[in-house]
């Protein structure tokens, strides 16, 4: 197919056409319905794989994948880093007309994200052991951690191509599709889970290797991508420009960082339950964290859906339509907000007690710690919609400014000043107070700016 057709192709039969004309409105739930289910699919994903590993084999092994985790985020980190800055170039790149630069955008992001997963993959697995006992294992868990971190590391190259390739897929007009792969993959996840451990008996390998092949399963339906009338995704010769990488680089910083701020905010919140409250205010914790990450991908959801919208507007210089686009998604972050708060005030001991916690103490403590925890909700969403902005439109320090103020600085702060004043109440409220500043410091210095701007 020569240059001219390809570029025909492209311009005139995808979805980027349609964000030209239709209403930003409708762009976005395009965009975000698909996403969020995405998502949510995702985290029940992450708690069926516990509930597998847990009363398929035992309490020793879960803690054994659990100390294993970060691995697999670190991977997750390699392939946000490249997928959301290549991502954010492509997008740009289409919506300026340049369906050659778009091309070799995503073509040197995927060999990039290739390169990398095999250095850090590489070192990581021949130094597991140490690995292993930084993240926490000690002489019962280690043949399990090792079992699983090996397995994840051999094939971490899938793990990245995926992660990396829905990105793509998202931002080259098929949000429908990336979605069809997280289903399919959780899916095969649920029953390879099942035949693995409980019908082959091969325990954490089990889990591990069906994480791995349910991934390489969603990888096979992104292709798909390739052969969709409209599709922009193509591999053309790679020359390799450091520039491009840098940028790259620079541009994804941010969804890294804020990967890396979810480990960061779950270390700072253990250490103070246990320091002030002690093991049942872990457990406690505990609950809250499995129903954060519901909540938390859920705003992810809405910077994903964005993302791939305003950089193409801003690529086309539609500079009404970015602000639209700001509008419409800053009013579904605020009611998916007070719809999470909602849910938590009202609903707070049946949550509770879905996890199946019997003790009165550990009830207590997680029944207030929903009511005051689920308040920050109400400004997350906010403060993603801005992070995912300046991303967008390739401008990364602001966006690494906002994800270090809420992930790291005001939330660590908080963490140590608040329980000092209000016990574990001031624990609690440590993330809403943070959300809280970070929201109001952007509505009263960066929103005017923005839309003055453009």
């Amino acid at each position: 197919m020569s240059n001219l057709v390809e570029e025909e192709w492209c311009s005139l039969s995808s979805l980027h056409h349609k964000l030209a004309t239709q209403p930003v409105i409708k762009s976005f739930f395009q965009y975000f319905l698909p996403t969020l289910f995405g998502m949510m699919l995702m985290s029940v994903n992450i708690v069926i794989d516990g509930i597998f590993v847990g009363n398929g084999i035992g309490a020793v092994a879960l803690a054994s994948v659990n100390i294993a985790v970060p691995v697999f985020s670190i991977i997750i980190s390699i392939a946000l880093l490249i997928g959301v800055g290549g991502g954010t170039l492509y997008s740009i790149a289409i919506g300026e007309g340049k369906y050659a630069q778009a091309k070799s955008i995503f073509t040197s992001a995927i060999v990039f994200v290739t390169v990398m997963t095999a250095v850090v993959s590489g070192l990581s697995y021949f130094n597991m052991e140490a690995i292993a006992y930084l993240f926490g294992a000690n002489d019962e868990t280690m043949s399990y951690v090792l079992d699983y971190m090996g397995i994840l590391l051999l094939f971490s190259f899938i793990i990245t191509w995926e992660t990396a390739l829905s990105i793509f897929v998202r931002n080259d007009g098929g949000p429908r599709l990336a979605m069809m792969a997280l289903i399919v993959s959780a899916l095969f996840n649920v029953g390879l889970n099942y035949w693995m451990i409980f019908i082959l008996k091969m325990e954490v390998k089990g889990a591990a290797f069906a994480t791995v092949i349910a991934t390489a399963i969603g990888l096979i339906v992104l292709m798909m991508q390739f052969f969709r009338k409209g599709s922009c995704l193509r591999f053309v010769r790679m020359s390799w420009n450091r520039s491009l990488l840098a940028k790259i680089s620079v541009i994804g910083f941010p969804s890294f960082l804020s990967e890396v701020g979810v480990g960061v905010f779950v270390i700072g919140y253990n250490l103070a339950m246990s320091y002030y409250v002690g093991t049942n205010g872990l457990a406690a914790f505990s609950v809250i964290n499995y129903l954060h990450t519901f909540m938390f991908l859920a705003f992810i959801g809405i910077g994903s859906s964005v993302q791939p919208l305003i950089s193409y507007y801003y690529g086309a210089k539609k500079e009404q339509m970015i602000q639209e686009t700001i509008k419409v998604a800053e009013m579904t972050a605020v009611l998916l907000g007070l719809f999470f708060f909602i849910i938590g005030w009202l609903g707070a001991d049946y949550l509770v007690k879905v996890f199946g916690v019997s003790s009165d103490d550990i009830t207590r403590l997680a029944t207030s710690g929903i009511k005051l925890f689920f308040i920050g909700y109400l400004f997350m969403g906010v403060n993603f919609v801005y992070m995912t902005y300046y991303q967008a439109i390739g401008q990364a320090r602001p966006s690494i400014i906002i994800t270090i103020c809420r992930g790291f600085v005001i939330l660590i702060a908080m963490l140590f000043a608040l329980p000092y004043f209000f016990d574990v109440y001031g624990i609690w409220l440590a993330l809403p107070i943070t959300e809280a500043f970070v929201a109001i410091g952007l509505f009263v210095f960066v929103r005017p700016y923005i839309f003055r701007e453009v």
